[in-house]
């Protein structure tokens, strides 16, 4: 009996393991191989359905055995030959096929498979497009030749409208930054480019009918700056070739101070005013076909001055106008509401809702002008787009906008001072995959330790880094991984609008303190590069209370002795309207606020300030070294071994934003990496 159960026992073992074998000799893969496949070869957006197959393929050169769309085949041909890859009939076979997929948004939709070869399918030219993104992402050189993942990915956007937006009325940007960007924006598969082209400092596109709209004396921004209409032609062909679809936009009747000087206009209700601008959008319209630029925007935001008013009716002949020709009208919500309008699409700003009706575009907390480069990623990654987890015929989707209102020294600034290209590959995922419902509570935080929503964070910041060495090595890139970091933080204590109150916290840590009659305690561990205590927008943060004093500590281990560059901030200065809650801080302070850092109880002295104790109302002075990401790291004196960080964070009744930034950052030719040899730990 014994020897007849260890025969079967033995003929089960030799069952199973042949199954193993057949399972990986057919290409399934084993849980190993699939995460070391993933870390390795990471997409973004994330593909809406996707299984790595066993090992990667290797190859020498490359043939497009067949292929229903030419152009996107010779842009997979043009890439391998810039990797130094050459055409060859012995080479990894390509194979481009048309096929109607049976998805959500089939239009964009398609289908990768790479195993001995490499198969595309997909229903019109711009999934086929997409697909070659996505080879590109996965692309590896190796040798002469290169490297593939083995997979299989059926992929399509949750959103029709992916986008980004650049505001060059208020400050100019030279076609090559813009091209560079847009480059970007295709790379993580947008579809739409968002041009912002007048605001009060200047009107940005040339006018035949009236050059007086680019004259010195109507710009105050940017003196004889803009474009041409060839150079806007350009940027139109520079998108249609990527797939991306240009909205022009012509800010009226706010924001229109450059208008109004050009034109000799007091005021918008200046009889001259209306046919001026009807003849302005004719001669936009005339500039591309309504299937190259479908959209038109007509702003009608924030119409606060009298010399802005307007009478009934002005904007709705502006609107039929422009319906006339063949094209779709973009107006802000909120803006101006036009009775009998029920076909205008509505872009959401602030916290603004759709009219009834409408389509929309949702850009509401999208403004990277406020974003801090830590924080504001947990905003773009947790935030659902149009509060819906897809697309429908009423919410369209989503654009990104930077708004970089002060004054800029030099264009490149707006790279440096905003986290541009880290909020396109954040957001990318969350307009392209969707997301299931809005987690609200993360938008200014990230969740807690262990919890499923931090490893998820986590899994695609893990990506994000990887992207980041590929893909932005000569680019403003501000990020470093920020789940790494923890802090446990107690307050607040009660300061009654006096910053500079001391608390027990500064003489020593101990788990716990009774000040006044009332018990504090250190919090559990919180995650993240960047903490709010109170969001500046009301977002959930830590607290509720508007004033107070907190601390926060860490320990922190090095290998060695060593100077240390560290991010430190106090203040996330929004580069928009000014500094605002100035005054900036004057030599020897961090902010206004006077919040500390010490380390190893040694207190580390703030920077010195190049533009100190700036007023509140300073658009025109541009930003120089105000934030931690865009100025000179401070050094700090780290010991070998365990190293105590105490940071206080003071709040009165004055300053708008109340957070702290203290990261270890590696920062060589201008790019920012992680301090992979330092370690964070909580002491309570």
């Amino acid at each position: 009996m014994k020897f007849s159960l260890y025969n079967i026992n033995f003929k089960a073992v030799i069952y199973f393991m042949a199954l193993k074998l057949l399972f990986i000799f057919n290409g399934y893969s084993n849980p190993q191989q699939v995460n070391h496949l993933e870390a390795k070869y990471p997409i973004i957006p994330t593909p809406q359905e996707i299984s790595y197959g066993e090992g990667e393929l290797a190859f020498k050169g490359f043939h497009i055995g067949a292929s229903d769309f030419k152009n996107e085949s010779d842009v997979i041909s043009a890439f391998f030959k810039k990797q130094g890859i050459k055409e060859s009939y012995k080479g990894l076979k390509i194979q481009v096929i048309k096929e109607q997929l049976p998805v959500d948004n089939p239009e964009e939709a398609y289908k990768l498979s790479i195993d001995r070869d490499v198969k595309i399918w997909a229903t019109s030219e711009k999934g086929a497009y997409y697909a070659i993104r996505t080879l590109q992402q996965i692309f590896r050189k190796q040798g002469q030749g290169g490297l593939f993942p083995k997979l299989e990915i059926t992929d399509w956007p949750a959103f029709k409208i992916r986008g980004f937006m650049h505001d060059t009325g208020r400050n100019f940007q030279s076609i090559d930054q813009l091209k560079e960007q847009i480059e970007v924006l295709s790379q993580y598969k947008y579809n739409v480019f968002h041009w912002h082209l007048t605001d009060d400092p200047g009107w940005r596109l040339e006018s035949k009918l009236y050059p007086q709209l680019q004259s010195e004396a109507a710009t105050s921004r940017g003196k004889g700056k803009y474009y041409t209409q060839e150079e806007f032609k350009d940027i139109l062909a520079f998108c249609k070739a990527r797939h991306i679809t240009v909205i022009p936009e012509f800010d009226i009747p706010g924001h229109s101070r450059a208008f109004r000087d050009a034109m000799g206009f007091e005021t918008m209700k200046d009889e001259r005013a209306l046919p001026t601008l009807l003849n302005l959008f004719d001669e936009l319209c005339s500039l591309a076909s309504a299937e190259d630029m479908p959209y038109i925007h007509i702003g009608t935001d924030e119409v606060r001055n009298r010399e802005e008013y307007v009478e009934d009716g002005f904007v709705k002949q502006i609107m039929d106008r422009v319906k006339s020709h063949d094209r779709d009208l973009i107006v802000w919500m909120e803006g101006i509401e036009v009775k009998g309008d029920s076909t205008s699409i509505n872009q959401l700003w602030a916290q603004f809702d759709p009219r009834p009706g409408h389509r929309f575009i949702d850009s509401r907390a999208n403004y990277i002008n406020h974003l801090d480069p830590f924080a504001g990623m947990s905003r773009l990654f947790f935030q659902q787009p149009c509060r819906q987890p897809k697309g429908d015929e009423l919410a369209l989707g989503g654009i990104l906008c930077a708004w970089p209102d002060n004054n800029v020294a030099n264009e490149r600034d707006i790279l440096k001072q905003n986290p541009i290209y880290p909020s396109i590959v954040f957001y990318a995922d969350a307009i392209w995959k969707g997301r299931k419902e809005n987690k609200l509570d993360y938008w200014a935080k990230l969740p807690a330790l262990n919890t499923p929503e931090l490893q998820a964070f986590k899994a695609f910041e893990d990506k994000v880094i990887v992207h980041r060495d590929f893909f932005f090595k000569d680019k403003e890139f501000p990020y470093i991984r920020q789940t790494d970091f923890q802090w446990n933080v107690i307050g607040p204590f009660e300061n009654n609008n006096n910053v500079n109150l001391k608390f027990p916290v500064e003489n020593e840590l101990i788990a716990s303190y009774n000040v006044d009659g009332k018990n504090y305690k250190w919090s559990a561990p919180k995650v993240g590069g960047t903490l709010h205590f109170k969001h500046f927008f009301g977002f959930p943060a830590l607290t509720t209370e508007k004033t107070g004093t907190y601390y926060a500590t860490a320990e922190i281990y090095s290998p060695d002795d060593r100077i240390q560059d560290f991010w430190v901030g106090f203040q996330g200065w929004s580069r928009s309207g000014g500094r605002r809650v100035g005054p900036f801080p004057d030599q020897g302070q961090w902010h206004t606020t006077n919040p500390k850092l010490w380390v190893n109880n040694v207190e580390i002295a703030p920077p010195h300030w190049k533009q100190p104790n700036l007023g509140t109302r300073t658009d025109e002075i541009p930003f120089i070294d105000e934030d931690y990401f865009f100025r000179a790291p401070t050094k700090i004196q780290l010991k070998k071994g365990w190293n105590t960080v105490l940071l206080k964070i003071p709040q009165d009744n004055n300053s708008w934003k109340w957070m702290f930034t203290c990261v270890p950052v590696d920062i060589e030719n201008n790019q920012v990496k992680e301090v992979n040899d330092l370690k964070f730990r909580t002491i309570f």
